[in-house]
């Protein structure tokens, strides 16, 4: 049963992104979701709670700066887009510092990071889980209220494997899942434009509701040195619809 509490501000929906499965872009999801909500003129907030692989600085293209307080509270990190950041790397004296820390005091930092963080008032707060389905998984689904996942895969049959294991948990946790995306989805010929499947995509995931279809595109894989070049028609057709999706899809399954 879940025992959420109450956060320090107005967060309207709360968006977990999880995968199950290491390596396939969750983080990268995560970021161009809350670029895509913010460009739409919404109040976004990112909490990073894949504390021991923390990359949303790094993909926000973001130096380590110390997270400033107020009384016993948080104050997040506001990009000078306006995007609201919580993340561990924020916090460590080094990006690749090791945070070398056993189950029970990841889930206390994770609750601390919705419980006692000055979010203010937020559209959305976009949750980047770490893989799999235990520990901080479980803590996020149990004491934070998620308006729903956006799950990740990639085409890939193994890959669709682990990622049915996260469905089948938030499946048995009551969260309602959101839809999917699908990163690494195709390549764009550099020469003709067109896209061109590399690999099939699994059936086993087909009666899920897709949000968007990631291209493997420069523009994507350079985001955490360059950032996002939202003027690029790829790039900015992709947002629109990722938004959009996700935004009806709420508003579905709250219904």
């Amino acid at each position: 049963m879940s025992n959420s509490s109450q956060p320090k501000g107005n967060i309207k929906h709360v968006i977990g992104v999880m995968s199950g499965k290491g390596g396939v872009g969750k983080s990268t999801v995560s970021y161009l979701l809350a670029t895509a909500l913010k460009l739409k003129g919404y109040r976004v907030g990112v909490l990073d709670a894949d504390l021991t692989g923390a990359s949303i600085p790094r993909l926000f293209n973001l130096k380590r700066g110390a997270i400033q307080t107020e009384g016993n509270f948080l104050l997040p990190f506001e990009t000078q887009h306006g995007i609201k950041i919580v993340s561990m790397n924020l916090i460590l004296q080094e990006e690749t510092q090791p945070l070398i820390w056993r189950a029970p005091l990841l889930n206390q930092a994770v609750v601390q990071f919705w419980e006692q963080v000055v979010w203010g008032d937020l559209d959305y707060l976009v949750v980047d889980l770490p893989p799999g389905t235990a520990d901080i998984v479980l803590t996020v689904m149990q004491k934070i209220p998620l308006s729903g996942l956006v799950v990740v895969t990639t085409p890939h049959d193994v890959v669709s494997m682990v990622v049915s294991k996260s469905i089948a948990m938030a499946q048995a946790m009551h969260v309602p899942i959101i839809g999917l995306v699908e990163n690494m989805s195709y390549f764009v010929c550099p020469h003709c434009g067109k896209p061109i499947d590399l690999l099939s995509s699994d059936s086993s995931l087909s009666d899920m509701i897709v949000l968007a279809k990631i291209p493997m595109i420069p523009a994507i894989a350079r985001i955490s040195t360059d950032g996002l070049n939202v003027g690029d028609e790829t790039i900015g057709t992709l947002l629109i619809s990722l938004a959009d999706n996700t935004i009806k899809r709420i508003e579905e399954v709250k219904a």
